[in-house]
């Protein structure tokens, strides 16, 4: 019998393509992947909302933070993707599908979209495509989207993709920039089950 690393390894890692987005993985050995993940991480916008366990702040950190993004693909606890234009294939930010538990089928996913990219929802588009992956690749019976109380922006991307907001949780998430307070979190919850939103028009023009 397999272990379960090879059980779920993510491998060989899936592209995910449609509402004019490819997602794709982040390659750590590219200099111009790990740049754009440092640009995304060091946006004040990204800042701003965001606290990681470990503060990337150079290219060096960057090269070792998409490596433990890969490591944790080949154990098959996450699935780290760089959004992509469909046709250009011009980098537009991360969409991630994080703690994968297999056994509870449930996984945790979070988004950031670089600033030249906002206001097309690329969000919406991205989280739409990773939800239906979790949900038919992986198997997974429930998806769960948190953010900080205020960022309501983050809040119509979870509402417009089918993520209910099911309640606040008390300092669940760490206070900007810091590691020793925290803030509450909007808790948002979508299954299999769940009917799957319409996505954008993308004839639209007013495409986040």
């Amino acid at each position: 019998m397999a272990d379960l690393h090879e059980q779920y390894a993510i491998h060989p890692f899936p592209e995910l393509r449609g509402h004019g987005l490819r997602l794709r993985s982040w390659d750590a050995e590219s200099d111009v992947d790990v740049a754009t993940w440092l640009r995304g991480l060091s946006d004040p916008e990204f800042q701003r909302w965001n606290t990681p366990l470990k503060f990337i702040r150079d290219i060096d950190g960057a090269r070792e933070s998409l490596r433990a993004r890969a490591e944790s693909a080949e154990r098959g606890t996450a699935v780290a993707f760089c959004v992509t234009d469909a046709d250009t294939g011009t980098p537009l930010g991360h969409i991630g599908v994080n703690d994968i538990d297999y056994v509870a089928g449930c996984a945790r996913v979070g988004y950031w979209v670089l600033p030249e990219a906002r206001g097309r929802k690329v969000a919406t588009r991205a989280l739409l495509l990773a939800a239906r992956y979790a949900f038919t690749d992986l198997a997974l019976h429930r998806l769960e989207l948190g953010h900080a109380v205020g960022h309501d922006l983050s809040c119509r991307v979870a509402e417009r993709c089918g993520f209910a907001y099911e309640g606040t949780l008390r300092g669940a998430m760490f206070a900007a920039g810091r590691h020793d307070a925290f803030r509450d979190v909007h808790l948002h919850g979508r299954l299999a089950t769940d009917p799957e939103p319409t996505a954008p028009d993308l004839a639209e023009g007013r495409l986040r």
